[in-house]
């Protein structure tokens, strides 16, 4: 073989396998770019893979969260017309009432111009009647009345005086042997402790560290203390103790409760504040309830509307002259029951008229007239025996004595309020109370001195003889009793004994 065949070949064979080199190159190159090309690929897929799971879950929260908003929304909504609804069931209610007050004032205010037109004409009939006679009789009614009161006095006074004694020392006798049988057996066969509230409560702390929690910062806790439970907090240097002040005893106690519960919680703060208050009112509430009961249960007073035992457990936190309300209302229930039983009345009667007797003192704050006229108008409106009313009406006087019933109730609220230790007072008020006595006795005429003694419970007037007769001393003594009973205020009763002494002095010489 020729060189130039050779190298020919040679130059062929380098040449072919330069273009096999670079097609093999060419070829893996191309396996190459399609195997990124597909990773590509699958990269976008798994991304857009995500990207749609991501999607739906964001879509599936948003649509619970929209879902979890419009509940709230319709709750609200609904809660908000609750709120409606009742607001306008009180509008319609205080509409309604304000129509019956206003209707009840009208009735009252022609009542009262038709009695003012027979009261005008009355008097006009008197005058005229008075005048008549004044000219036939050629004296003046004054004029009249005295010559007939001298001309009898000066007559009959022996007379008088002789029949007086005869009374008192006969049938008087007899009724106060009798009358002090009664009230002995009575107080013999009852005897119950008295517990005496005061008009605050103290409630102690475990130190005085914890005033601080109380007040909180920049007096925060106490102010919402003190608006959620309409009590004033005093907090002074009085070691371990603060004091809770307000005229209402049930909402003194629903604070103390509170108070109490929060210094055991430890975490003091107003929404804590509000949630302790709402489980004192239960509390509380609760032992109203049951106060109620166990008072008409002890009293042996049954079938009371369920309203009359709640608004009776109030009495519980009520005192008065530092006796407890409640136990005084049980404890005359007791006397009661055993006056009537000795006198041949309604026990029954007699009981719940002398237990349900203050119940008007357990709103008297809240609602307007006297304890008397509030608790009338509850038992009338919650079905109370008519019967029972008038025994319980009665007890200050404000009503007349309708039944025996009316003057057993008020007998065992002398006897109840008048044993020794049942009511307390200050020694201000008591001062306070001899030196009214005192004057009012000494503002008549022809007193020489008086003695207010028993802790304001008698009262001795000495008068002068020269100026006051034994008849004028009987009339003065009924006179003071009557100024007493519509100036003064006082528990139980005050005995009035006017004392006319004369001496007669002569010397044997």
């Amino acid at each position: 073989m020729p060189i130039k065949t050779l190298l020919f070949l040679i130059a062929t064979s380098g040449l072919g396998g330069v273009v096999l080199g670079y097609f093999l190159r060419w070829l893996i190159t191309l396996g190459q770019k399609g195997s990124v090309e597909i990773a590509v690929k699958r990269t976008i897929l798994e991304a857009k893979d995500q990207a749609q799971k991501i999607t739906d879950r964001a879509e599936k929260q948003s649509e619970e969260l929209l879902k979890e908003i419009k509940e709230r929304e319709r709750v609200k909504e609904d809660e908000l017309k609750k709120k409606e609804e009742r607001l306008l069931k009180k509008d319609e209610l205080l509409d309604k009432r304000q129509l019956d007050i206003d209707r009840e004032l009208t009735t009252i205010k022609n009542r009262l111009e038709e009695i003012k037109k027979l009261k005008d004409k009355l008097q006009e009939e008197e005058a005229m009647r008075t005048a008549e006679l004044e000219r036939v009789a050629k004296l003046t009614a004054e004029e009249a009345r005295t010559e007939i009161i001298q001309t009898i006095t000066k007559n009959y006074e022996e007379d008088f005086l002789l029949r007086l004694r005869q009374l008192e020392t006969g049938g008087g006798a007899k009724l106060e042997t009798r009358a002090r049988e009664i009230l002995a057996a009575t107080i013999q066969r009852l005897a119950n402790s008295t517990v005496a509230e005061i008009s605050s409560s103290v409630v102690a702390l475990p130190s005085d560290d914890v005033k601080g929690k109380i007040i909180g910062k920049e007096g925060r806790n106490i102010r919402a203390f003190e608006k959620a439970t309409g009590v004033e907090v005093i907090i002074d240097d009085t070691p371990g103790a603060i004091t809770l002040s307000s005229f209402d005893p049930v909402r003194r106690q629903i604070a103390k409760v509170a108070l109490e519960n929060l210094i055991l919680d430890g975490r003091i703060h107003p929404a804590k504040i509000e949630e302790m208050m709402e489980k004192a009112k239960e509390n509380i509430a609760q032992i109203i309830k049951d106060k109620g009961e166990q008072a008409a249960y002890e009293a042996n007073v049954f079938n009371l509307d369920p309203r009359i035992i709640l608004i009776l457990g109030r009495l519980h936190f009520r005192t008065s002259y530092g006796q407890n309300v409640l136990q005084h209302s049980v404890e005359m229930a007791h006397i009661a029951g055993m006056l009537a039983e000795e006198l041949g009345a309604d026990p029954q009667v007699s009981r719940a008229g002398a237990l349900l007797h203050d119940l008007g003192k357990a709103v008297d704050h809240e609602v307007s007239g006297t304890h008397v006229e509030i608790g009338k108008r509850i038992l009338e409106k919650f079905g109370a025996e008519p019967a029972v009313i008038k025994a319980m009406q009665s007890h200050h006087g404000e009503y007349p004595y309708e039944t025996l019933e009316a003057v057993i109730v008020q007998t065992a609220d002398a006897i109840s309020g008048g044993r020794p230790g049942a009511r307390r007072d200050s020694i201000e008020n008591y001062l306070r109370r001899l030196k009214d006595l005192e004057d009012l006795a000494n503002s008549f005429p022809g007193i020489e001195k008086t003695y207010a003694i028993q802790a304001g419970r008698e009262i001795r007037v000495f008068v002068k003889p020269p100026e006051v007769g034994d008849l004028e001393a009987k009339q003065l003594a009924r006179n003071i009793a009557l100024r007493i009973e519509q100036e003064l205020k006082y528990p139980g009763e005050i005995k009035v004994t006017v004392i006319r002494e004369s001496r007669v002095i002569e010397y044997a010489r």
